[in-house]
Order: structure tokens, then C-alpha cells, then sequence
């Protein structure tokens, strides 16, 4: 593109915070071309760099003004626009004034044999320089934040304070006004090793100024710097380094110029439980632990430093320092905790809120206690790990309460277990306390053994049970109970385990042990909505998995309830239709020439005596269809339900070949329309194969 040049915009503001500058860093890659394109700024590629203390985009071939333009609209036809004398009519002058024009502007012409006005507006060529300064102040006010915050005495809102603004069209400042900023061409460096301001001759040595100043200007390229940093550590120790994708993303985002170091603590903690160390390190003080050759967590770990590289020692023995202190508190906690047997921590349940209308953890504990009891019995547990079961529910929540969980709230459950099997809890208990949270969100592993999945059903259930009963079900993209999430940890547990339970009848158990204690509500209602919102979700994960949308309509129109069942069904259905497609054309076929013809109205109470040979032949497919279908459905084996129903292809249409349904007398054609009815009833137990039929 000819005249020319590159558009370089920084934002410099304190430290944003790592996730939401993540966010910011995509909404860039979308807001700064659609601002050019608003005001017709002819460019090339917009690529974005960030870090924690700036936004820039560079957008090459940027033209020094806007092409000019003849805009051309088409109005009314001339015969509307001006009556029979030519005077305009009223629609004449309105579309014209839309377009600022006068009626005298107007122009006719000839489309097709029809004489219509048409509005003819020149926009004449603009400076880009002058256009601008308010298409990057938009840009500014364009990022969302999920929070802001207002600084100095201007109204202007962002993130964190903005501190400077680079602004240049090749070597021409322009002049963006922000919060009290005017923009110029001197940015900042890295804020301990080489602060600044640095100059900036032209727009296109912004980036290498700014990576002349200590500053890894992409994600990409740090964390490309952080994962060589990492092996290169591991290589000299010897150990292995597990960066968690979150704690990774957050360690990008909050170094400009990250530097990867090795500390040490001291081997004593060690026998403090590995979770909570990790949780120190982790989710505390963004430091990766590593692990030996054994996968045994070692007492070394990596820090991620923004600081200066040659000051190393120091910045490790600071880490260091503040790693021992978080260690000497999870030590202490732990030891403490010890000293108290994890069944005497369940009174103090009380001392926590779990909803305010739900009562207290203690409240809850005690429902879920009974309700994992009914479980058992409607799953025909064996009586031994019925008493684990028991046991489980009763102490799952007890480590809410001790040192440790207050203070690293993310180990709660493994803290319990750690508790029960050092106060001689049996092994099964001890790990379905650490399980019980599971599945914590898409992907995770469910609870490894029968004790562990029903305490976990439960907990799920009894919550999403007790905050619909109290109107705090999830509202469109609200969820602050992450309801939702429990809802898919629960099918994930019924699915994956194949326990036999009833989802309906337990939420029927868990509403009862809810009025049971207390709590008043419309119980039909809140059943109907707890079983939609179960079902919602069972519908969404059947879509992502490639279930077409009617497949499923179709099993939800036999009123089934239960997710694990539409589940089921959906796919035995779609697998049908997709790889076995005789067998979908024959169902669709089949359903399809009897249900045009059936009257429900008539019911199926046929006269076995009027009945010709084809009829009777369709009448015995029928019963053993019938039969067959009853007990594949009774089995769970939904494919050969499905094959059953194809067989009937075959009958009907000899039947149809043969016979006339419609005949003149009416015993005759109401005793077939009666059989076609019979035969319909057949294929409505597994799904209503008319809303698939139709594509």
C-alpha cells in the first residue's frame, strides 16, 4: 500500500492483574481493527504485545487519510416519491433529509422497468492523523475489566492507573487524551532495571525500545523464557517441575522480565502432607514445586523472579525466607490439628455457615448423613461399606474447621483424610473424605470407589437440592454456588460408575429430608425445576459430544426424567442414524406410514376376529416387537430396542402394500387405524421418531 506508515499505541499503567490482562490482551486483537474499520482507515495487520505494565498495538500500513467515497442509496419509487404533478411528496423529503440532502438532490433512475430516487453523498478524504486521536481514546474506553478502579481527580476508569501514553503515526505524535495524559513518544522500561523514559524515534522501534529496556514484550515469548528457564533447572537438579496451567498463566503475567531461580527449604517440612506444601508454594507464592525421579516432592522449588538477574542470591534468599514462614505455619496447623481426633471437629460445624436460609455445615453434615443412607439402600450396597458410607458423610466436611483448611482453604478433604487415618479411620473412609469434592470441575476424575461416589452424590445433591428450595438457582451466567458444576459432577458419577440409582427418586429423598427439617417450599415446583436443570445440562453435554439436537427432542417427547437415560437412549439413536443408516431408515420409515394414518382418539382395543392375513401378520410383529423392546428397555439395552423397532419396517409395509386403512366400512377402517395406533405405541417408549422423520 502506497503513503504509508505504521501505527504504534501503548498504554502504560501500574501492574494489571495476570488473568485480566490476559483477557485484555484478546479484547485488543479485536478492538483496534474494528475502530480503524469504523471510521474507514485503510491498514494491515494489528499485532498486540503486552505486559503487566503496558498494552501496545502496532498496526502496520496505515494510510495517511481515508479514501473518499460515493455513497449511493436507493428511496422510494418516483411514483410515491412525486405525485402526478411532480410536486415531492412527503416520503420524498423524509428520505432525503435522512441522508442530508435537499429534494433537489435527489436523482431518478430506471431498475428493471421501475423509476426509483436514489440519494447520492459524496464523503470527502480524511487525514488519519486528525481522525485518531479519538478512534485510540475509544480503543481505551473500549477494554472491559471485570473490575476498575478511578485514580486522581478524573472521572476515567481502568484497571489499574493509566501512567503514560505512546501514540505515534510513523514519526508524528499523536495527541490521545486520557485521564488527565496527553501522549507523546517516551514510554517506560522495566521498573527496577531501567525505568526510563526512553525515547521513541518512530512508531516502528516502539517494540525493541521497549525490549531494549528489560521488558519480554508477548506471553508467548515468556513463557517460552520461563519453560527454558525451567529446564535448564531441572536439568542442573536433576528433578522435575509441574507447572499447572493456571499458576503458569498468572507467573507470565506478572513478570516483564521473568528470570527463573531455584530455592530450598528445609527438609523438615517435609513430613508436613505434601498437598498443603504444594498449596503453599503454589497458590500462595506462584512457586513451582519439583519432584524427584519417584514423583516424591523434594524440598526444592523454582521461582519465577521479575527482579534483577544479578542479584540472584538476595532474591532467593528472600523467597526462601518467606517459603519458611508459610512452612512453619502449615507445620504448626498440622501438628496442632493432630492433637485432636477429626470426629471432634464435626461439632464445630455449627461455627459455619453453609447457607443463611440452609443453616450450618453441621445442618447439612446431617442431612447428607441421610441421604447418602437411602442411597445405599436404593443401590443395594453391602451392609459393610454401607457403615463406611455412614461413616464418610458424617466426617467429610470436619477439616472445614481445623488450622490447617482455615488457613489454605484449598486442601479441604485432603487435610480430612490426612486427620482420619491418623485417628485410625479405615483406609476407605480416609479416602472418600479426600474424594468427595470430585469431580471439581470438566475432565476430572471421579471418586475412585463406591464410598467415596456416593458421599459425593450426596454432598452435590443436597446442595443444588437445598439453594433451589431457597430461589438461589443459578441465573443465566450468575452461578455463585457453581451449581452447574455439581450438577456435571453428579451425571459424570452416575455415568461413569453406572451405579443403579435413580437421579429422580434420590431428589425426590433429598427434598423430603430438606421439609423434613424444617424448610418450606413448593415442592412440585422446585422438583420440576431441579429435574429441567439436570436434564439442561445433560442436553448441553450430549450437543458438545455430537448428538443432533432433534435425536435428543425426540427421547425427551417419551417424558423421560433421567439424564443418565436421555443419555443413553440419544446415543443408541444417533449411533443408528449415523453409522447403522438402514436401520434409522427403517425406524423413521416405518413410524413415518403409520403415524400419518393413526387417531390416538381411537385407542388400541382392536377386534382380533376382523383382522385379514396381513393384518394379523402386522398384529404378530407387533407383540413381538412389543416384547422384545420391553425387555431390552428393562435392561438397559437401548441398541437392540432400537433394532426391534427396525424389524417392523418389513409388515408395515406389506400391510400398507395390501390393505386398504381407510375402508368404506367403519368397524373396518376403525378397527385398522386401532392396530396402526398399537403399533405407533410401540416405537413412543423409546422416542418420538415424527421429530426425526421430518429432516
Amino acid at each position: 500500500m502506497s503513503n504509508t506508515q505504521t501505527l504504534a499505541f501503548e498504554i502504560g499503567t501500574e501492574e494489571i492483574p495476570a488473568f485480566d490482562l490476559k483477557r485484555a490482551t484478546e479484547q485488543l486483537a479485536t478492538l483496534v481493527p474494528e475502530a480503524l474499520d469504523a471510521v474507514r482507515i485503510p491498514h494491515g495487520d494489528v499485532t498486540i504485545y503486552t505486559s503487566p505494565r503496558r498494552l501496545i498495538a502496532i498496526v502496520a500500513d496505515v494510510a495517511s487519510s481515508t479514501e473518499a467515497l460515493e455513497e449511493v442509496f436507493r428511496g422510494p419509487a418516483a411514483k410515491i416519491a412525486f405525485d402526478a404533478d411532480g410536486t415531492p411528496t412527503k416520503a420524498a423529503e423524509g428520505f432525503a433529509r435522512g441522508k442530508g440532502l435537499t429534494v433537489d438532490d435527489l436523482e431518478r433512475r430506471d431498475e428493471n422497468g421501475t423509476e426509483y430516487v436514489y440519494a447520492v453523498r459524496q464523503v470527502a478524504a480524511q487525514d488519519t492523523a486528525e481522525l485518531l486521536p479519538a478512534v485510540l481514546r475509544g480503543v481505551i474506553d473500549g477494554i472491559s475489566w471485570p473490575k476498575s478502579c478511578r485514580w486522581g481527580t478524573t472521572s476515567e476508569v481502568f484497571s489499574r492507573p493509566v501512567r503514560w501514553l505512546v501514540a505515534l503515526l510513523g514519526t508524528t505524535v499523536i495527541p490521545v487524551e486520557y485521564a488527565g495524559l496527553v501522549a507523546g513518544n517516551t514510554t517506560r522500561g522495566h521498573r527496577f532495571l531501567a525505568p526510563g523514559p526512553h525515547t521513541v524515534p518512530s512508531a516502528d522501534e516502539l517494540v525493541s525500545v521497549v525490549e531494549g529496556a528489560y521488558v519480554v514484550p508477548t506471553q508467548e515469548a515468556r513463557e517460552a523464557v520461563i519453560r527454558q528457564g525451567v529446564q535448564a533447572a531441572e536439568a542442573a537438579t536433576g528433578y522435575r517441575a509441574e507447572l499447572p496451567a493456571k499458576t503458569l498463566t498468572e507467573v507470565i503475567n506478572l513478570s516483564e522480565y521473568p528470570t527463573v531461580m531455584v530455592g530450598t527449604f528445609d527438609e523438615e517440612f517435609l513430613k508436613v502432607p505434601e498437598e498443603i506444601i504444594v498449596d503453599a508454594m503454589l497458590m500462595h507464592q506462584r512457586y513451582f514445586p519439583l519432584y524427584d525421579e519417584d514423583g516424591k516432592l523434594t524440598n526444592k522449588f523454582i521461582v519465577v523472579s521479575n527482579g534483577n538477574p544479578a542479584c540472584e542470591d538476595t532474591i532467593i534468599d528472600g523467597n526462601e525466607r518467606v517459603v519458611a514462614a508459610r512452612l512453619y505455619d502449615a507445620k504448626f496447623f498440622y501438628e496442632e490439628d493432630l492433637k485432636i481426633p477429626l470426629e471432634k471437629f464435626v461439632d464445630r460445624l455449627d461455627e459455619v455457615v453453609f447457607q443463611e436460609a440452609l443453616g450450618t455445615m453441621r445442618a447439612k453434615t446431617e442431612r447428607v448423613v441421610k441421604l447418602s443412607a437411602r442411597i445405599t439402600v436404593q443401590a443395594g450396597i453391602e451392609r459393610e461399606e454401607m457403615r463406611d458410607i455412614a461413616r464418610s458423610a458424617y466426617l467429610a466436611k470436619a477439616d472445614l474447621v481445623t488450622s490447617a483448611v482455615i488457613e489454605f482453604t484449598s486442601v479441604q478433604g485432603v487435610m480430612g483424610s490426612y486427620y482420619a487415618a491418623a485417628a485410625g479411620e479405615p483406609e476407605r473412609v480416609a479416602r472418600a473424605i479426600a474424594e468427595h469434592y470430585r469431580p471439581r470441575f470438566s475432565g476430572d476424575a471421579i471418586p475412585t470407589d463406591i464410598i467415596g461416589q456416593v458421599v459425593a452424590l450426596s454432598d452435590k445433591i443436597d446442595t443444588i437440592c437445598g439453594l433451589f428450595a431457597v430461589g438461589q438457582a443459578p441465573t443465566g451466567s450468575s452461578d455463585p454456588f457453581a451449581l452447574r458444576r455439581a450438577a456435571l459432577g453428579v451425571l459424570a458419577i452416575l455415568e461413569e460408575t453406572g451405579l443403579p440409582i435413580s437421579l429422580v427418586e434420590t431428589i425426590d429423598t433429598s427434598l423430603i429430608i430438606y421439609r423434613e427439617a424444617g424448610l418450606e417450599f413448593d415442592n412440585a415446583t422446585v422438583r420440576r425445576e431441579i429435574i429441567d436443570f439436570f436434564i439442561t445440562r445433560e442436553k448441553v453435554a450430549l450437543r458438545d459430544s455430537g448428538v443432533e439436537a432433534d435425536t435428543i427432542d425426540a427421547v425427551l417427547a417419551c417424558g423421560i426424567e433421567e439424564p443418565i437415560v436421555l443419555a443413553r437412549r440419544a446415543r443408541a439413536l444417533e449411533a443408528a442414524r449415523t453409522e447403522e443408516r438402514q436401520v434409522f431408515e427403517d425406524l423413521a420409515t416405518a413410524f413415518a406410514r403409520a403415524n400419518n394414518l393413526r387417531d390416538i382418539k381411537l385407542g388400541t382395543g382392536y377386534k382380533r376376529a376382523l383382522l385379514t392375513e396381513p393384518e394379523a401378520a402386522l398384529d404378530a410383529a407387533i407383540a413381538t416387537a412389543e416384547e422384545a423392546v420391553a425387555d431390552a428397555l428393562g435392561a438397559d439395552r437401548y441398541e437392540e430396542a432400537i433394532t426391534a423397532l427396525a424389524t417392523l419396517r418389513a409388515p408395515i409395509d406389506a400391510f400398507f402394500d395390501t390393505t386398504m386403512v381407510m375402508d368404506e366400512d367403519a368397524e373396518v377402517r376403525g378397527n385398522r387405524l386401532k392396530l396402526l395406533n398399537r403399533f405407533a405405541n410401540v416405537f413412543s417408549h423409546v422416542a418420538d421418531f415424527g421429530q426425526m422423520a421430518k429432516k
